[in-house]
């Protein structure tokens, strides 16, 4: 388990629930949910917290995490590159399917349900008007095992992280698929 270093070498975005132990998606579909007894629904419906590390991306660029897809997205926990690593903290859902399987859900989380991936937006497409780059960074959700996210949400001192190169070869930010990926792994608060 790695522990994120001082905030010397990271900017740091967070969410920050509300209520305190739920995010927004997880607490409309627990108010508003048919389902009369609510704990079945938590047992149901967890959440998972992540760490994106995006490691030396070129300066003066806006990075974001997407928030909903299509045409009907915004650009959340916002940072201006730098010097430093950006690194973004946010939780996403989990919902248990029939085969014991976690599902990766919420308005942050793109794709069909065996190709789910998390966008880093960039530039023009993260809100920055004056940015030369219009780009997006696919991070995928995949090879997770279920060990793992079971110890992540067994212990709410752990979080499931990812570093990922911020720039391409060429020097301007990275974009597209991430490759090579090299994985989640478990990580500390």
């Amino acid at each position: 388990m790695n522990k994120i270093p001082d905030n010397k070498r990271f900017k740091t975005a967070r969410l920050s629930p509300n209520p305190p132990y739920m995010t927004d998606t997880f607490y409309a579909i627990f108010s508003t949910s048919l389902i009369s007894d609510k704990s079945k629904l938590i047992e149901m419906i967890r959440e998972l917290p992540l760490r994106i590390i995006l490691e030396s991306p070129p300066s003066g660029v806006d990075f974001g995490i997407q928030k909903g897809s299509g045409n009907k997205y915004e650009t959340i926990l916002l940072q201006k590159s730098s010097t430093s690593d950006l690194c973004f903290e946010f939780k996403i859902l989990l919902k248990e399917t029939k085969t014991s399987l976690y599902n990766f859900a919420g308005p942050i989380v793109q794709g069909p349900s065996n190709e789910r991936f998390i966008y880093i937006d960039i530039g023009t497409a993260a809100g920055q008007k004056n940015s030369e780059w219009t780009r997006r960074l696919k991070i995928p959700l995949r090879d997770i095992s279920t060990e793992i996210i079971e110890q992540i949400l067994n212990d709410s001192s752990l979080v499931l992280e990812t570093k990922v190169s911020g720039t391409a070869k060429d020097g301007s930010p990275n974009c597209a698929t991430v490759k090579p990926f090299l994985g989640w792994k478990l990580g500390s608060i």
